[in-house]
């Protein structure tokens, strides 16, 4: 059970000037426990755009989602349409052997939801499941084969989403996947390298080697690359809905396949699945909305945590420098929090009022030195978590002003590398997204996050961010995969919306990172100038060039004085962004 804030919080007018003439008291609504409330929105929400958006990390997954949309269906069923085609075209980072986070704005009823379809950790894990004789962390059994994988959720979200928020069933929202999945689609140079990192996982499995490679090579691009047994499972899903993955014979074959290499799932595991409806991080600035992801992501009470240490600062109007100092010890605080603080809400407590609270905000922003570094070893607190940097994120609105913000994993590219024979279904590793050995001290000497230890039916902490930030002026709809980085490339890309920025500024932006351990600030090539990085290091800073462009954000924005929809696909990925003409 979490703790709801027991006081507001305060932000001061000026982070939100360009978006408020005033800012009143704001209220948290926060409240990220197991509920059935839906968090009912402010009424900024007045208004329907009249046009409808899709912002997918795949050509082929936007027009899916389109398509759906032209059918008759809403922002919903287009996201269950959405990414269940970026589950058969993207199978190095999502699909109905994952999970993932949906944050839902249901027009109609005004209200906020969240959908955590987030893998569970199966009966048979415990505290130290990946443990060796000698008390190492044995990382093969974390990260290859189905050992690393924990029961995936994302055909729930589906066929919870279609249930109770849809207009189409999944026999048509489905139907695009289905399709492609059976007959193929070309390879692409995106997919080859990412398969370069998996490539000798992949070939350990021969299941997934026969699927995923040509002749046990990379493919070419342009190949054409074809999953029949995945088109017969999502038609499964289509048919029977949960029970058609879950239970019946596609839950005996991938518990045969998983039991028969090495795992240990039953029957119960599977069928004793289920999402959860939890209330969203929902925090008001006067008419200013900020909706987020709650725990088990440690995404939302992150970004809020950074917004109010900023609201301190005269942030705007600083050089670049100054300002990449000061975001850069900002992230380094509120990953810190992360670090100790944020597991299963079902298994831990996690101080939600006191970490998103006005006297933590300012306490935190008086320890940070205008011109100095802070080595985060003098913050005391535990090593940071490690998780996979491939996931993938989509964001849609219709025209009925309905709004999902989606963020589903695998893991690591290509998940656990194993695919369950007869299935299509290619697993996840996001067991390794737990603290695999607690309590020990790490190179630092700080002792690791025992809130996420591993536990028979918990969920791994994550980082997935989906957001909506809502005024009676515009909404704006963002989400990024990334690991550990998207909780400060979603916080980066709303600074650049609440400065008014076109939405195409806020997923082009360049990127730097800091997690609070390794004290680095990780950065994308040409961030920062030589003399930046100059003065940076004199501030006592360490850059780190990660040697590449990293994270994939879509985003959409819905400007209402204007009524007028924009949406962008980060230029980094081969995704797209379509806006639906007026009145369609």
């Amino acid at each position: 059970m979490l703790h709801t804030a027991s006081r507001p919080l305060t932000l001061i007018p000026l982070l939100f000037a360009l978006l408020l003439s005033a800012c009143s008291t704001p209220q948290n609504t926060t409240s990220p426990e197991r509920s059935n409330a839906p968090t009912s929105a402010a009424s900024s929400h007045n208004s329907a755009p009249g046009q409808a958006a899709i912002a997918s990390a795949h050509p082929l997954a936007t027009a899916a989602g389109m398509a759906v949309l032209e059918e008759g269906g809403n922002a919903f069923d287009a996201a269950i349409a959405v990414a269940a085609s970026l589950g058969v075209v993207e199978p190095y980072s999502a699909g109905i052997g994952g999970g993932g986070f949906w944050l839902l704005y249901d027009a109609k009823a005004a209200q906020y939801r969240f959908i955590d379809a987030r893998e569970m950790a199966p009966a048979a894990a415990h505290r130290d499941y990946y443990l060796n004789a000698d008390g190492t962390v044995n990382r093969d059994k974390a990260v290859n084969g189905p050992t690393a994988a924990g029961i995936p959720g994302q055909a729930a979200a589906f066929a919870h989403i279609s249930e109770h928020y849809g207009e189409l069933p999944l026999k048509k929202t489905l139907r695009a996947a289905i399709h492609q999945a059976r007959d193929g689609f070309p390879v692409d140079e995106h997919y080859r390298t990412l398969m370069g990192y998996r490539l000798e996982a992949i070939r350990r499995f021969p299941e997934s080697a026969r699927l995923f490679l040509d002749d046990n090579d990379i493919p070419a691009a342009g190949f054409n690359l074809q999953q029949p047994e995945l088109a017969q499972t999502l038609s499964a899903l289509a048919a029977d809905g949960f029970d058609g993955f879950y239970t019946g014979s596609v839950a005996e074959r991938l518990l045969q396949a998983v039991n028969s290499n090495g795992g240990e799932w039953t029957a119960a595991d599977l069928a004793g699945y289920r999402v959860i409806e939890r209330e969203p991080v929902h925090v008001r600035y006067g008419a200013l909305e900020v909706i987020s992801a709650p725990p088990p992501s440690s995404g939302g009470i992150a970004i809020v945590q950074m917004l109010n240490m900023l609201s301190h600062f005269d942030w705007k109007t600083m050089n670049a420098v100054d300002q990449t100092h000061l975001l850069t010890e900002v992230m380094r605080r509120a990953y810190r929090d992360r670090a100790e603080f944020l597991g299963d809400p079902d298994f831990v407590e996690v101080p939600v009022s006191e970490l998103l609270s006005e006297a933590r905000a300012q306490a935190w922003a008086e320890s940070i030195d205008p011109v100095q570094a802070t080595p985060s070893l003098d913050l005391a607190g535990p090593k940071n978590l490690n998780e996979g940097f491939h996931t993938t994120h989509l964001s849609v609105l219709d025209k009925d002003g309905n709004m999902v913000s989606a963020t589903l994993s695998i893991n690591l590219p290509f998940g656990s590398a194993f695919t369950a024979a007869g299935t299509g279904i290619l697993l996840n590793n996001e067991m390794d997204d737990f603290s695999a050995k607690p309590g020990e001290p790490n190179a630092y000497g700080l002792v690791g996050n025992e809130a996420n230890a591993i536990a028979p039916g918990k969920r791994p902490l994550s980082s997935m961010t989906p957001t909506i930030i809502n005024s009676p002026q515009q909404s704006a709809i963002l989400g990024t995969p990334g690991g550990s980085r998207i909780i400060s490339m979603v916080f980066l890309g709303a600074l650049e919306h609440l400065q008014g920025k076109a939405v195409e500024d806020w997923v082009s932006r360049p990127r730097f990172h800091h997690q609070y351990l390794p004290d680095v600030i990780q950065h994308e090539p040409g961030t920062f100038s030589d003399q930046q990085q100059v003065a940076l290091t004199r501030m006592g800073h360490r850059l780190q060039a990660v040697g590449r462009q990293y994270g994939n954000m879509q985003a959409i924005l819905w400007d209402k004085r204007k009524q007028q929809v924009t949406a962008a696909s980060d230029p980094r990925g081969i995704g797209s962004a379509s806006v639906s003409p007026a009145g369609k």
